[in-house]
């Protein structure tokens, strides 16, 4: 499922653009194949998805769908990692992620932001996942502990973002073919 750009939209791009454009194909695929199964057991359709990805793909998406979410406000940066950590696949597959492009300081957040969530006692699934945005408005300590990660999240994610599109650019054949 490698991305497919024409050399001269590649060479126009902004370094600081090429992730997007990397991850902007796939998620589109992503959620048509997701809109697609109208009945059954979509988890399937979405691991199948995932396996079609090489792993410098695979590296790029889940990391950027939790930034996409987690990047828009406090609460949601609360809220998609309790919801994310919730499912252990799939906060491994991003933890793992940032292990693959190097990223130690986005990974050290991560690891922080788990012992903080399971400090508070949050879900380790979905079964009864019942944390709310909320929340924080009703635990002091825990907004506290939030607060904190998140500037360290927004301060540490223009790195994150620039040591991503320096692998993309070094490993082009792991995420885009480009033609004349």
């Amino acid at each position: 499922m490698i991305v497919k750009m024409k050399k001269q939209e590649f060479d126009q791009l902004a370094q600081e653009a090429i992730c997007k454009a990397c991850f902007e194909p796939l998620i589109l695929v992503y959620k048509n194949r997701v809109a697609e199964q109208n009945t059954g057991d979509q988890t399937m359709v979405k691991e199948l998805f995932y396996k079609e990805l090489t792993k410098g793909q695979r590296a790029l998406f889940v990391f950027n769908v939790y930034y996409d979410h987690a990047s828009e406000s406090l609460d949601e940066f609360y809220w998609w990692s309790a919801y994310f950590m919730a499912q252990p696949k799939i906060w491994s597959a991003i933890k793992a992620g940032l292990q693959y492009f190097g990223d130690a300081a986005m990974l050290l957040i991560l690891e922080k932001i788990e012992v903080v969530l399971k400090k508070h006692n949050h879900p380790s699934s979905l079964e009864g996942f019942t944390v709310s945005r909320k929340n924080l408005d009703c635990n002091k300590e825990l907004l506290a502990s939030i607060r904190l990660l998140h500037v360290t999240f927004n301060e540490t994610a223009p790195l994150t973002i620039k040591i991503i599109n320096e692998y993309v650019l070094s490993n082009q054949w792991e995420f885009l073919k480009i033609e004349d």
